[in-house]
Order: structure tokens, then C-alpha cells, then sequence
């Protein structure tokens, strides 16, 4: 929250858009995988390990397996994250220092930082395009132009 932005009341029809940007470093991309195959199958426990297998085969398809399951690609939920230690004890606080990697989890990846930004009264919703987004050079960046131009 910003000193700016603090005070501001919801009110019917408010839109609120959440903007998220989630980094992870692939440490082992076979567990990576593997572990996105297991998100995969559990969201519809008759696909076969060989059916998931064919659906998950690249980066793309793995990101989107962990996130339908999980709601983030570097969730702390058990299944991908158990056994590891992210945190350790550090001058200052907990956390780990640049470039400093998690080797250990199931799911091959390092969690590597996640920030939000939140955005008021956007013209329109995500539903309001229905199929077709806009033709532009992409809605991310449309709305941070905005949301900059505003402050």
C-alpha cells in the first residue's frame, strides 16, 4: 500500500484490477515437469501418466498445470514445496539474498520474488472484451501506461 492510494473506500460498480508478476528459476527441469504433470493429473485423475506426459511438454504448459492447481508458479503449498528451505535467518531479516537459490524442492523451481500492483477503475474488465483482447501492444502494458500517467 502507498500513502497515496490509502483512505480509498470500495463503492459499487469500483473495478479493482491486480496486476502480478511471479519469478521462479528452474533448477532441475525434469522435477519442474514432473511436477506439473502430477498438477495436471490431479485436476483430472483419469488422464494417464502418459496422456499428461504429452500435454505438458514445455514451459508454457507446465506454468499453467501448477498455476490451475496451486494459483502461483512458486506456491508454498506441501505437494511442490515440501522438505525445502527457502528462508533462512540473515542480517535484517528472513529471506534469502540475491541470487541465492533453492536447490531442494519437488518442484525443481526456486521461488524468486513476486510483486503486485493494484489498479482502480479501469475502463474495462477482462470480461468486458469477451474473446477478442485488445489489438495493441499488449493489455499489461496499456494499463501501466495508464496507471503511470495518472501519477
Amino acid at each position: 500500500m502507498t500513502d497515496d492510494d490509502a483512505g480509498i473506500p470500495p463503492r459499487r460498480g469500483m473495478v479493482i484490477s491486480v496486476l502480478t508478476r511471479q519469478d521462479v528459476v528452474v533448477m532441475d527441469p525434469d522435477r519442474f515437469l514432473a511436477a506439473a504433470r502430477r498438477a495436471y493429473r490431479a485436476q483430472d485423475p483419469d488422464i494417464t501418466e502418459d496422456e499428461a506426459a504429452q500435454t505438458i511438454n514445455d514451459v508454457y504448459d507446465a506454468v499453467n498445470a501448477l498455476m490451475d492447481l496451486y494459483g502461483s508458479i512458486g506456491s508454498d503449498h506441501p505437494d511442490v514445496a515440501a522438505g525445502s528451505t527457502p528462508r533462512r535467518r540473515m542480517h535484517g531479516g528472513v529471506g534469502l539474498l540475491p541470487k541465492d537459490r533453492v536447490h531442494d524442492r519437488p518442484d525443481g523451481l526456486s521461488p524468486a520474488g513476486a510483486i503486485s500492483l493494484i489498479l482502480l477503475d479501469e475502463e474495462h474488465t477482462i470480461q468486458d472484451y469477451g474473446c477478442f483482447l485488445p489489438e495493441d501492444d499488449g493489455i499489461f502494458t496499456v494499463l501501466l501506461r495508464r496507471d503511470a500517467e495518472k501519477h
